[in-house]
């Protein structure tokens, strides 16, 4: 399957940026969330400290920089590929993400029953599909594709000689993915299941990276939640 091409601003993330650095700033937070006693990592508010920073940070960076449409890959003329690629990479993800809930994990001996009890578990199903899971998806790639792993890549870029390096940008990938799947809410939500997230960050950060279009992903991770979450509340109601 060949992804599309990059549009004609594809390179204008990693162009005369101020504060790609403002981005290890959430990535700190996560980690620190980890050094802290299990007495504080237990607290509500301790658990969104990261994203709120990220978000804060991301409304900072964006305040002292030109072109955010562009630099985050939004311009109205990714919109159709969007909507296209992000909806067969989400329709694949889901499938092959609800058989590894609802058989592998059960077969390794994993109890994914907690899930009913989850805030997403709670929710009404109408509720949920489509306006929520859309929301989600929208802030959650705003904030991990198009603010952490497009300035992380920004920063890396300087590193590699080599083209094809510059532009996946490996270290961004990986961090992303990883501080995504490693997300304090995410863990304390879904547990061993959040691991599933980390093959996410790394499929979506490889799709935003090549190609600079947000609309991508974000439909990709919409339809994924969408999928997964019908197929999970079927099965265990």
């Amino acid at each position: 399957m060949m992804a599309p091409e990059p549009g004609r601003h594809a390179t204008l993330a990693q162009a005369e940026e101020w504060g790609a650095a403002l981005a290890l700033l959430p990535i700190a937070a996560t980690l620190a969330f980890y050094a802290l006693p299990a007495s504080f990592q237990e607290q509500k508010l301790v658990l969104f400290i990261p994203q709120i920073l990220a978000y804060l940070t991301f409304g900072f960076w964006a305040a002292h920089n030109r072109n955010i449409i562009s630099r985050l890959g939004l311009e109205k003329g990714n919109v159709r590929n969007g909507l296209r690629w992000g909806l067969l990479t989400g329709l694949l993800l889901g499938c092959l993400n609800s058989f590894v809930i609802l058989s592998v994990y059960p077969h390794l001996g994993y109890d994914i029953s907690f899930l009913k009890t989850t805030p997403h578990g709670r929710l009404p199903l109408l509720v949920m599909i489509p306006w929520f899971i859309c929301g989600i998806a929208l802030f959650v790639e705003l904030n991990f594709r198009g603010f952490l792993l497009g300035r992380l890549a920004a920063l890396e870029s300087g590193l590699w000689r080599s083209g094809l390096a510059r532009r996946l940008s490996p270290i961004a990938i990986i961090t992303c993915a990883l501080i995504f799947a490693f997300d304090p809410f995410m863990v304390n939500t879904f547990h061993h299941l959040h691991w599933i997230a980390l093959w996410d960050g790394l499929i979506w950060g490889i799709i935003y990276l090549r190609t600079r279009n947000l609309y991508i992903t974000i439909c990709a991770h919409a339809v994924e939640v969408i999928v997964m979450y019908s197929a999970v509340r079927t099965a265990i109601g």
